[in-house]
């Protein structure tokens, strides 16, 4: 009932992990602005073919054909991608017939999404998108099934536990971060043991390991607080094995347990769980996509690090003792390639110094 990412973006987001050069999104100027001005900023050029009410009775292959030479002709782009709107999509635009047509020196990866595919699940653009850069020969039929099963999942995890639940559900900000923060420092002073879960999704990892960037191992140097991250180097997009790597080099110390990949998010809390039963600690606090981890069966007090105030209540629900929001966090970290302040991680340096 509440407003989530479409089908269209998760198509944009994922051709920026597939490293394309440009993207022609076919359809009004509008659609989808604030997604492609933030990829933008990662140095993808985001174009549109600015579909107009006539377009919307007549078509618009012209515009799209004559967008697709400009782009072209203007970057000399190694790779492209083709996304659908509402627009384009409704009206039946063949842009698949078109990019043929067009007879360039470039992959051209065609998306036929909108904002209403399938269910209107985010992840379904995504999955399109996959299967569109296998056709393209960008990816393997093998990466593509691995993914799509990842999607799937994550899927299910919003619609089980998550904001996609389906009523609607009041945005809060969660609890007070001087608080929380002073908790953990007392847990630690008191020489119990903590430990802290990175389950974080791609580029995201750069602001919520900013907790892991504090000198523990200064402050508490006989009671460090064990890492545990979905940080695998080995899996994944060059895009996406690139921030693990980063994530890795700029924690205190060496991460304790590896969890799997940064796209593996929905599978990886579970991996995390068996670890955290074998550790019982005291206090665990879990960062990033919290709710794929099942509390209930995580020993000793717990505290929720999420992006999302309507994960707030689900979280507190599921049986979270705190949470903690980083509002903006995908924003954010849009283009990051290095570890992102978090508002948490200050509050713990501010009580720590």
């Amino acid at each position: 009932m509440h407003p989530r990412p479409s089908p269209i973006a998760a198509a944009l987001y994922t051709l920026r992990d597939l490293e394309v050069d440009v993207i022609i999104m076919h359809g009004p100027a509008g659609c989808c602005f604030r997604t492609g001005r933030l990829l933008e900023d990662e140095g993808i050029r985001v174009i549109t073919t600015a579909m107009s009410e006539n377009d919307f009775i007549f078509g618009a292959t012209e515009k799209l054909a004559q967008t697709i030479k400009e782009v072209y002709d203007t970057f000399h782009p190694k790779n492209i991608g083709i996304v659908g709107t509402c627009a384009s999509m409704i009206i039946g635009e063949n842009m698949r017939k078109v990019a043929k047509e067009a007879d360039i020196d470039a992959n051209i990866i065609v998306v036929e999404t909108h904002g209403g595919f399938d269910s209107g699940d985010n992840t379904a653009g995504a999955i399109l998108a996959l299967k569109a850069a296998q056709k393209a020969e960008i990816i393997t039929q093998d990466e593509v099934e691995r993914q799509t099963e990842m999607l799937q999942k994550a899927t299910e995890l919003e619609k089980t536990r998550g904001m996609a639940k389906g009523e609607y559900i009041q945005p809060d900000y969660g609890d007070n971060k001087v608080k929380v923060a002073q908790k953990i420092i007392n847990t630690l002073n008191e020489n119990k043991k903590v430990s802290i879960v990175l389950n974080a999704k791609k580029e995201t990892s750069y602001l919520f390991a900013d907790i892991m960037t504090i000198p523990w191992t200064k402050y508490y140097p006989e009671n460090m607080p064990v890492f545990i991250a979905n940080t695998d180097e080995s899996i994944g997009l060059p895009y996406i094995k690139h921030h693990a790597e980063t994530v890795n080099k700029s924690v205190d110390k060496k991460i304790d347990y590896i969890t799997g990949g940064l796209d593996e998010y929905p599978v990886t809390g579970l991996n995390a769980e068996k670890e955290l039963n074998n550790l019982n600690s005291d206090l665990t606090i879990i960062l990033g996509v919290p709710h794929a981890v099942d509390v209930t069966k995580v020993p000793g007090e717990t505290i929720a690090v999420t992006d999302g105030p309507r994960l707030v209540k689900p979280l507190r629900d599921m049986g979270f003792g705190n949470v903690v929001t980083e509002l903006d966090a995908h924003s954010k970290t849009l283009g990051a390639k290095t570890i992102v302040e978090s508002e948490f991680a200050e509050t713990l340096r501010g009580l720590l110094e």
